[in-house]
């Protein structure tokens, strides 16, 4: 009988711990978390955007006249320098064209010698000579006519004598004053004339010497820049047309990536900021400078088109190659610094980052991003210098958790928990020494 009731006794503690045990809390979990304090510091204002590359110079080379292609001289890929011989058209009708009017300039310009060294001299010359010569036969007739009639008037001499010295006389002062004129006219209009006519035809001429010349120069394409071949459509023996481009000649030493940004983006650009150009393709980076930004936006698209020009050695990058832009705009000095990692959206969508206090509780707190960098960003309102952000841990913690300081070095691991001392209750085993 003692038996028995010994049994249900020890059965009703036991049933009475049990109860006890499930009664008890359950441990609080503690997030693990790193921190970093927000600081005062300067940070750089990066403008990022997306670009197409264009070569800092191009020539799509035109011929100025049609002319099948007899041959060229270089092929796609080709290196050129300026004034280079690319390609060479058919020109034989042109140079037979250039010799005739060479021809006709060489005459042109002998006849003006001629006519201003012999010919217009020999004309003053002949003109002063007839002067000369209707003088003298004036001064004859005179004499002549003054002597018959004081023979007439002596009664000596008929009359029909002295009417004859009267024409011949009016006859010899006719050809004086003709000759007097004629040698006025050369000496005052006609030398300068025949000379300017004779100097006309040789100017003339050269003209069309020259031209001709000009014609034969434009079956010979030259390169306008120093560059490279990147185009030649065209093939030997095929008909050049004047207006189509026959090759494409780029200066790729530097090339430009054209932005098409956007106004409020386009504010803080200026001409001189440093960029960094990252091809799309994961090519290494290039560093560059603002060198245009547009004082106008497009009225179509309300953008602003911002050039950045950067070397390129090896000529790694290609026209209309993709690439991202970064441009430092400006240095913010004295801004709060936090790292990028502690910046955090909520439900809302808002902002936030966490900051945990002294007592190594985490609060939500709601901020303003000003500049960006990929380490580090500006926090313009909601946090102070000092204050400690998480950097690793937040996401998913709740506002207001219990959060425990991982040391440097130290890797996260599961949620700790942390159990009341007041619950800790020894088994009646331990009490009693019993296993």
């Amino acid at each position: 009988m003692h038996t028995c009731i010994r049994f249900a006794c020890c059965g009703l503690l036991g049933v009475t711990l049990v109860a006890c045990k499930k009664a008890e809390p359950e441990p609080a979990s503690v997030a693990p978390v790193q921190v970093a304090p927000a600081i005062k510091g300067s940070i750089r204002l990066i403008v990022t955007a997306d670009a197409v590359l264009y070569p800092r110079d191009q020539a799509n080379i035109v011929p100025k006249i049609s002319a099948p292609v007899r041959r060229f001289l270089v092929n796609r890929g080709d290196h050129v320098q300026q004034g280079q011989l690319l390609a060479e058209l058919e020109n034989r009708d042109l140079v037979a064209a250039a010799q005739e009017s060479r021809g006709q300039f060489g005459q042109a310009a002998s006849n003006y010698r001629s006519t201003a060294g012999a010919v217009v001299p020999e004309a003053v010359t002949k003109a002063q000579s007839d002067v000369d010569a209707a003088r003298e036969s004036l001064t004859a007739a005179k004499k002549l006519l003054d002597n018959r009639e004081q023979l007439f008037k002596e009664g000596a001499l008929a009359r029909k004598l002295v009417d004859d010295a009267q024409v011949a006389y009016a006859q010899a002062r006719s050809q004086f004053e003709t000759a007097q004129t004629h040698l006025q006219a050369l000496q005052s209009v006609g030398k300068q004339e025949q000379i300017k006519s004779a100097e006309a035809q040789v100017q003339a001429a050269r003209g069309h010497y020259e031209s001709a010349q000009a014609q034969v120069s434009y079956s010979e394409v030259r390169s306008p820049l120093t560059g490279v071949v990147t185009d030649r459509p065209v093939y030997p023996g095929e008909m050049a047309s004047a207006g189509a481009p026959l090759l494409t000649v780029m200066d790729i030493s530097k090339i430009v990536a054209r932005i098409n940004m956007a106004q409020d983006q386009a504010r803080d650009v200026k001409v001189g900021n440093e960029a960094t150009l990252a091809p799309s393709d994961g090519d290494m980076p290039v560093t560059g400078k603002v060198i245009v930004v547009s004082p106008a936006s497009d009225p179509n698209s309300t953008t602003v088109q911002v050039w950045v020009q950067a070397d390129n050695p090896g000529e790694r990058l290609r026209a209309g190659q993709s690439v991202h832009v970064s441009i430092v705009a400006a240095t913010i000095e004295g801004a709060t610094l936090i790292p990028a990692t502690a910046v955090l959206p909520n439900a809302e969508g808002e902002t936030i980052v966490l900051v945990v206090d002294d007592k190594n509780v985490a609060h939500e707190k709601v901020v303003e991003i000003g500049a960006r960098e990929p380490a580090m960003v500006q926090v313009t309102s909601g946090v102070e210098p000092g204050e400690r952000v998480i950097t690793v841990g937040g996401v998913g913690l709740e506002d207001k958790a219990k959060v425990r300081i991982m040391k440097p070095g130290e890797e996260k691991k599961e949620k700790d928990t942390e159990e009341p001392k007041d619950t800790k209750e020894e088994t009646p085993e331990k009490k009693d020494g019993k296993n």
